[in-house]
């Protein structure tokens, strides 16, 4: 054999070592990860409890507590290094607080997450999220954007008619997707475009923005949408050319999803314009495979008796949404979800 021939056998056989020894090493560098994680936050569970367990006992006086922290955390720092500052031993106490009913989920969320989770009052609201995180695993970036724009109350606002079971069912399982009415929010929130509210823009602009922006827009418009085209033509008698501003394709409902942006409220002659966009894709566009088109026009507002007769009797996927330039104000998103909870219950 010779040596060039050798040289190149060893090389084979240092390449299939290689991968094999890369496999194992990833594989175990995960498992970890997750390990060190699942220690971590049962250290920090067992820290709150030990702090929680001391004031109920009274041990720790509330006039004293801030200061018996604040000394604590000195002398576990000094030994342990970092994490052990006052408002890290603080969000141990509020973990162990908001979890000792529930044990924190092992092996599915970072202390980074339960973070923000512990910070979310309603038991109801924070399990969505939980359970969000991990179908949709959000990084800590993405749990943060979502309850800050309040996702929560805007998918239960999104049908118009929410109740107790469609919460009970979203702090169980999360989001899930069987239906058009399930891609809906209300309103949908644009704040990663950095636009102030007062700013007048044209529809060309805004959608040329949300495109430049699309990886925060896809994460904004929910689970299973991809990205198609904007300005879409439509060509009907040969001659006459409409635009869709913009087609996605939702993978879990296997439809085609028709975007029409509007910088004005809701009118009934757009709606007109969606349903014919809706048609030519149902009958020009769509495989055998995929389920009927869905349109959602996105406007600046929409009033209750325009909507009742420009929507009624149309297919049930069409729907009408609203848009903000800004993170809306979530005690008022809340009062409204109470409110029409109150509505449906007194039915």
């Amino acid at each position: 054999m010779s040596l060039n021939t050798l040289a190149k056998n060893n090389e084979k056989i240092v390449d299939s070592l290689f991968n094999q020894i890369e496999e194992v090493i990833v594989n175990n560098k995960n498992k970890m990860i997750y390990q060190i994680n699942d220690t971590l936050v049962n250290t920090y569970f067992n820290i709150g409890k030990i702090i929680v367990e001391n004031e109920q006992n009274g041990n720790i006086r509330a006039e004293y507590g801030k200061e018996i922290l604040l000394k604590l955390s000195k002398k576990l720092t000094s030994k342990y290094g970092s994490g052990y500052s006052r408002t890290g031993l603080q969000n141990m106490r509020l973990f162990y607080s908001k979890y000792k009913k529930c044990q924190p989920v092992a092996g599915k969320l970072t202390w980074s997450h339960y973070c923000y989770l512990i910070y979310i009052e309603d038991d109801v609201e924070r399990g969505f999220y939980e359970q969000e995180c991990i179908n949709s695993k959000w990084s800590k970036r993405e749990l943060k954007r979502q309850i800050d724009s309040s996702l929560f109350q805007r998918l239960l606002l999104s049908e118009g008619n929410t109740n107790k079971k469609k919460v009970y069912e979203l702090s169980k399982h999360g989001q899930t997707i069987t239906t058009p009415n399930d891609i809906l929010k209300e309103p949908y929130v644009f704040e990663f475009l950095g636009i102030k509210e007062e700013k007048p823009m044209l529809e060309s602009n805004l959608e040329e923005n949300l495109i430049n922006h699309l990886s925060s827009f896809l994460m904004e418009l929910g689970k299973g949408f991809m990205y198609v085209g904007n300005q879409m033509r439509i060509t009907l008698d040969n001659n006459t050319h409409y635009y869709v501003d913009l087609v996605f394709y939702n993978k879990i409902l296997r439809s085609y999803v028709l975007i029409d942006l509007k910088m004005t409220d809701m009118k009934p002659e757009y709606v007109g314009q969606m349903n014919m966009y809706i048609n030519y894709y149902n009958k020009e566009i769509r495989d055998e495979f995929d389920n009927e088109t869905i349109g959602i026009i996105l406007c600046k507002g929409k009033k209750e008796v325009t909507m009742e007769y420009a929507l009624g009797g149309l297919s049930n996927r069409l729907f009408a949404s609203t848009y903000t330039y800004y993170i809306p104000n979530k005690d008022e998103l809340i009062n409204e979800v109470e409110k029409v909870l109150k509505e449906t219950s007194n039915e």
